[in-house]
């Protein structure tokens, strides 16, 4: 259980700080990365994924709870190398991403302190944090994020069984397609601790003109990653 905290919490925040760098580098003003683009941000948060992954290879590299849960629901006997599929490992999965998303989300806000200082739009301000959809329906936004954390979910389980060599690459990759193909709608939490963990930040970092942290539409990012994670795990016990 040590192990999981460990590197589940290192590797998530890892995922966090580089992820949530990106949006800011992008969508904060006077940053040298401004307006770079939806790509940009995409781009990033998959090579934050793969950062992430080889920092928590002990563990599995879960970074997110719709894995765990998905992994779960497929039936695999083990979570990560020797790391058995019990109720007290699963616990301290979940603990360990949301903690690891906090931490890295804290450090992203570090990193740009100066450009938050300065910014005036709350909704940016939280965009650099958080998910929110560009149309706000939350049934809707609901089936977006199902959706994509299934085809997350559902691929990684078969990368498992189909080795293809590129090990987190492979990931990597499939994050960014995933943000470039179906991300628009909702920006594509796809994952419940890389919302809520930096939404809590959110909340309680010192940042001027900040604003609400839109809690009214947490639950998406975090009941529908959840849903899609366990229905890919399912899904994928038929291949």
């Amino acid at each position: 259980m040590a192990t999981i905290f460990l590197y589940e919490i290192a590797g998530t925040a890892m995922l966090t700080l580089l992820g949530g760098g990106v949006v800011a580098n992008v969508i904060l003003g006077k940053t040298k990365g401004n307006g770079g683009g939806w790509l940009l941000i995409s781009f990033g948060w998959g090579l934050a994924v793969f950062a992430g992954v080889y920092v928590a290879y002990k563990t599995g590299a879960h970074l997110n709870p719709a894995v765990t849960f998905g992994l779960l629901a497929s039936g695999a006997e083990e979570y990560g190398p020797g790391i058995a599929v019990t109720a007290g490992n699963t616990i301290a999965y979940l603990v360990a991403e949301l903690i690891g998303a906090f931490l890295g989300a804290v450090l992203a806000w570090l990193t740009y302190k100066n450009h938050y200082d300065q910014e005036q739009d709350a909704a940016t301000i939280l965009g650099t944090f958080s998910t929110g959809p560009e149309i706000r329906n939350y049934g809707w936004n609901f089936v977006t994020e199902v959706i994509g954390t299934f085809v997350l979910v559902f691929v990684i389980v078969l990368f498992g069984k189909t080795p293809s060599g590129l090990g987190p690459l492979a990931v990597a990759l499939l994050v960014v397609s995933i943000g470039a193909s179906l991300g628009g709608p909702t920006g594509y939490a796809i994952n419940p601790a890389r919302d809520l963990g930096p939404r809590i930040a959110h909340a309680l970092l010192p940042i001027p003109h900040k604003g609400s942290s839109d809690w009214s539409y947490s639950w998406v990012p975090v009941a529908g990653p959840i849903v899609g994670g366990v229905l890919g795990g399912l899904a994928s016990m038929a291949f």
